[in-house]
């Protein structure tokens, strides 16, 4: 009925109890998502009246539009039963702001910059998703290629490479596409949105300096930390899922949540897939690195932890400091889906 989807794939988390179809026709799946709206919605009207509106619109055109009020419902139960929405951030209270109207790709890269001043929101961090337009049988709609709005390059150097090192592939391709590095070239360079649409193609915008907030790192007893230069972005925009309602696919819908501190901590400057600083922390902090059975790994992802939320905490930054803040309300044990471990797209 409403799914949030990987581009291409992403499998919904299936409601307890429910099995759904093999198959189903698109005024199918229309009929199980409007039943469902004007269940919930009862002063929505009439649903047969629905129905059979949405019955004749499919039958003469291949396809249908939705409410803004169904959109909203939709866009937000699909959030909810992907295991992303927290449990202390009501679902019902989402922002969903509809851009069905917006086609082109000036225009998408100019409201993903809004969406990230909106939901940095001075750095009370504001959940939200932003909806473009949809696939239709005579056009596709746009595509955000970014995994999430805001990443940072990776720059493959002699023996090493210089930033998050999921995205050297990914940097590669901008920079073939004529994205050109900052020239003093930094660990945190942010990489330009790229945007597909099937009458412009691949456009590449750069993110203006002002609408990414940064938070610089420091720990709260070791003085030596803020030396590292490191920092990061306040807000997790997941950006290459397909959100899909009643049978209509949105396959640009960017949203997100708020960060948990192991999700940059622990995930990404830790890792050694992506920035690999454990090792360096531990060094600094002088333990025993000959062994993992030190715990040297455990100890310093600790203390980047805890540099993390210290400086999001002083910035004023909204960051949970544990997974446990954000279980999913459908019961899922996994980590919400707007921390930033998304694979960057082909």
């Amino acid at each position: 009925m409403t799914a949030l989807r990987d581009e291409p794939v992403l499998t919904p988390v299936p409601a307890p109890a429910r099995a759904r179809p093999r198959a189903q026709s698109l005024y199918d799946e229309a009929e199980e998502f409007l039943r469902a709206f004007h269940h919930a919605r009862p002063k929505a009207g009439q649903v047969e009246a629905r129905l059979a509106k949405v019955r004749e619109e499919i039958a003469a055109t291949g396809t249908y539009r939705h409410k803004p009020a169904e959109l909203a419902y939709g866009a937000r139960l699909a959030l909810r039963d992907s295991g992303w929405c927290p449990a202390n951030v009501p679902w019902r209270g989402l922002l969903v702001r509809d851009l069905r109207q917006i086609r082109d790709s000036a225009e998408v890269a100019a409201q993903c910059v809004q969406h990230l001043r909106m939901s940095t929101n001075e750095g009370a961090v504001r959940p939200m998703v932003s909806v473009f337009a949809p696939d239709t049988p005579w056009r596709p709609g746009p595509r955000l290629r970014n995994d999430q709005l805001v990443r940072y390059a990776g720059y493959a150097e002699p023996g090493r490479v210089l930033g998050d090192r999921r995205y050297v592939d990914f940097t590669t391709a901008v920079v073939r596409l004529g994205w050109r590095p900052p020239t003093g070239r930094t660990a945190f360079d942010k990489l330009p949105l790229v945007v597909q649409t099937p009458h412009e193609g691949v456009a590449l915008f750069p993110l203006p300096r002002d609408v990414v907030r940064e938070v610089s790192l420091e720990h709260p007893e070791l003085p030596w930390f803020a030396t590292l230069g490191l920092r990061w972005h306040a807000v997790p925009v997941i950006s290459n899922r397909r959100l899909r309602i009643g049978g209509i696919t949105y396959p640009a819908a960017p949203y997100n949540g708020v960060y948990i501190c192991q999700a940059i901590g622990e995930d990404v400057l830790a890792d050694d897939a992506a920035y690999g600083l454990a090792r360096v922390i531990a060094d600094r902090l002088g333990l025993d690195t000959t062994s993992d059975r030190t715990l040297w790994r455990d100890r310093a992802v600790v203390e980047l932890n805890r540099a993390v939320v210290h400086s999001f905490d002083a910035a004023r930054v909204t960051i949970k400091h544990s997974v446990d803040a954000f279980l999913p309300t459908n019961g899922g044990g996994n980590r919400p889906a707007f921390t930033p471990w998304e694979d960057a797209p082909a």
